[in-house]
């Protein structure tokens, strides 16, 4: 079972996999059966709504990559991730904060904040 520090610096590199394949074979490994992810502008419930959203926003971002700002801070199940979205070398142009809640080593739930929020662009598989 991979601890929970682990566990989040893999989520986080998940959100930078350009690779579908690869990408959804990371989400697979990640996320619990009954995974939800939530942030201001998305609601993914399932491995595949949750891998959808990665996609949206690797194409409404791109050649931008994620990153932490700082260890994730971890307690229990719990743990708190601070990230950066920005290009290559560049200021960020989005900061968010992920709480992530575990179960038996995967991810079960999280819950996304961001600064500031992007408009909506609804993607197939994803409630908003």
């Amino acid at each position: 079972m991979p601890d929970i520090d682990e566990l989040a610096r893999r989520y986080l590199g998940s959100w930078n996999e350009r690779d579908p394949a690869t990408r959804r074979a990371l989400v697979g490994e990640l996320w619990a059966d009954d995974a939800r992810y939530i942030d201001p502008i998305a609601v993914a419930e399932g491995r595949d709504a949750i891998d959808d959203v990665l996609a949206t926003a690797q194409r409404r971002f791109p050649g931008m990559s994620y990153r932490m700002s700082g260890r994730p801070d971890v307690h229990h199940q719990l743990a708190r991730l601070a990230w950066e979205l920005a290009p290559p070398g560049g200021p960020a142009v989005i900061i968010g904060l992920a709480v992530l809640v575990t179960g038996q080593g995967r991810l079960r739930r999280v819950y996304g904040f961001l600064d500031p929020v992007p408009a909506r662009n609804p993607s197939p598989g994803a409630t908003r």
